[in-house]
Parts: structure tokens; C-alpha cells; sequence
């Protein structure tokens, strides 16, 4: 069995001891070997407090993955760290910690995550990088570099990144998604999707050969139409996704729309729900 907890997201579930913010984390526990996985630690130390108003030890976990370097993914490791909790070994995407911003006109906004490879090293954390797929354990697996196949999966024009050439547009080569084996097929977990939710879930089926049921996270709907969304739901489904748990960045169109879909089991994961797998 594995339970899956969304320690950070935009909304409050119905325990109201818990903090609520713009931003993503799963723990990810599995029965038997007892690995335990965090995925994304928010954009502060708030996922810390939550954890413990839970009853739930983040200073033993078998590692930590940042499915991108936006902070509302990735600044609270840091806060992590500072506490004495979170795992030592850190998973990231490639070119994770190029600053990336968003574009005002004029103005950039510093997205990035807040620390860099200096302040790894100096917490003495084991770093390791995706690049393609890897192995977290036995039935876990990292995924990242998604061929972008869907032309309207398009990413917003302000969000861009700053490189050697210069500030370009960010194509989240960083970013990645964490499969899990279970018995219906794969089940994912996604940051943010800003690749595109169907061209992350087409390569993670592909490259493992096995239907993808289940799809938890963010999904980057929320600036989508109701075309996009519409085209996107119909695409999901015929790639085998059944259970669908949307949460922070996915926005209220798309929830209303597949709260509307009778082929599709929902719900939304607001901080402190859980659902288990097989």
C-alpha cells in the first residue's frame, strides 16, 4: 500500500490546524520497505509545521525530490535543511539551478528556489540529477525530458530563465514527474506541468509500456480555456488516466470539468489529504 499526503497546497482541507499557501508537497509512503519519499516541499517552512501537526517525521525520509526550481516547488528544502529534517540526498531535473523569472515588461520577478549548489555542499547533501529516467526505488522512478508533442500545451510567454546567452524563454527542461509501479498500472505525481500535463503523462506510458490510471498534482490549467481543457481531459483519458487527484495550480475550470466527468474518479488534494494505492 501506498499513501500519498499532500502536506502544502493553495487550499485548506478540512483539517484547519493545518497552514495553507501557494505552493506543492507530497510525502509519498509506501508499506513493506517503508521508503518515504517527499515530493516537492513548498515555498517554505510551512510544510515543516504541517508535518508535525500530522504526526509525520520528516527527518526520515530516503530522499527528497524538487519537481522544478519555481520557490512555490522548491524554497522550502531549504527551510528543511535549517531544521534538521529532510533527506540528505536531493533529486532535481537538469540546469535546475539556472534563476528563472517572471516577465512584467520591464520588471522580472525572481521565481528560483533560493539556495544554490554552495549551500548543498555545505549541508554536505548527496545531489543527484534526472536526466532521462532514474531509479528512486524498487517501483520508483524519476522521469523527466518530455518530447513537447501537443502544440496547444503551450507554455505563458513571461516565464523566462536566465542563461550564459543571456534571459531566454524557459522551456522547464528541469522539470520532472515521479511514476510509481502499482498494480493497475503507473500512478504519477506532477509539480507543476508547465512541459504540458498530456506530454509528461504520453512519455512517462511510453517509456514504461503501461497505461497510466492515476495522475496527481498540478497540472497548469488554470490559464487554459475550456477547449484546452476539454481537449486535454478527452486526451487523458484515452491514455488510460482514471483517477485524477488536481490540486494547486490546476485552477476551477478544470475541476469543474472533471468533477462533471463520470468516467473519471476525482478529487481535489487540498493540504492534509491523502489517498492509497495498491
Amino acid at each position: 500500500m501506498i499513501r500519498i499526503t499532500a502536506l502544502m497546497d493553495n487550499e485548506a482541507s478540512a483539517n484547519k490546524a493545518l497552514l495553507h499557501q501557494h505552493g506543492l508537497s507530497f510525502l509519498v509512503e509506501r508499506d513493506g520497505d517503508n521508503t518515504r519519499i517527499l515530493f516537492d516541499c513548498g515555498q517554505g517552512e510551512a510544510v515543516c509545521q504541517n508535518a508535525r501537526r500530522l504526526g509525520r517525521d520528516l527527518a526520515a525520509l530516503d530522499g527528497v525530490v524538487l519537481s522544478h526550481s519555481h520557490y512555490d516547488h522548491a524554497a522550502g528544502y531549504r527551510d528543511l535543511l535549517e531544521q534538521g529534517m529532510g533527506s540528505r540526498i536531493l533529486y532535481t531535473g537538469p540546469r535546475f539551478f539556472e534563476p528563472k523569472y517572471a516577465r512584467k515588461g520591464l520588471c522580472f520577478s525572481d521565481l528560483s528556489a533560493g539556495f544554490d549548489e554552495g549551500f548543498l555542499k555545505k549541508c554536505q547533501v548527496e545531489y543527484r540529477v534526472c536526466e532521462g529516467k532514474r531509479e528512486l526505488a524498487e517501483g520508483m522512478w524519476l522521469v523527466g525530458d518530455f518530447p513537447r508533442k501537443w502544440e496547444f500545451e503551450k507554455i505563458p510567454e513571461r516565464f523566462v530563465r536566465w542563461t550564459k546567452e543571456g534571459m531566454v524563454s524557459d522551456d522547464f527542461g528541469d522539470e520532472i514527474c515521479l511514476a510509481l509501479e502499482l498494480k493497475e498500472g503507473l500512478a504519477v505525481l506532477a509539480g507543476c506541468s508547465h512541459p504540458g500535463i498530456l506530454n509528461m503523462v504520453e512519455h512517462v506510458k511510453e517509456i514504461f509500456g503501461r497505461p497510466v490510471y492515476a495522475l496527481f498534482g498540478g497540472t497548469h490549467l488554470k490559464e487554459a480555456d475550456e477547449e484546452r481543457i476539454r481537449l486535454t481531459v478527452e486526451h487523458l483519458k484515452a491514455a488510460g488516466v482514471r483517477i485524477l487527484g488536481m490540486n494547486h495550480c490546476s485552477g476551477r475550470l478544470a475541476k469543474e470539468w472533471i468533477d462533471r466527468d463520470l468516467q473519471m474518479q476525482s478529487c481535489y488534494m487540498a493540504v492534509g489529504d491523502c489517498v492509497f494505492l495498491e
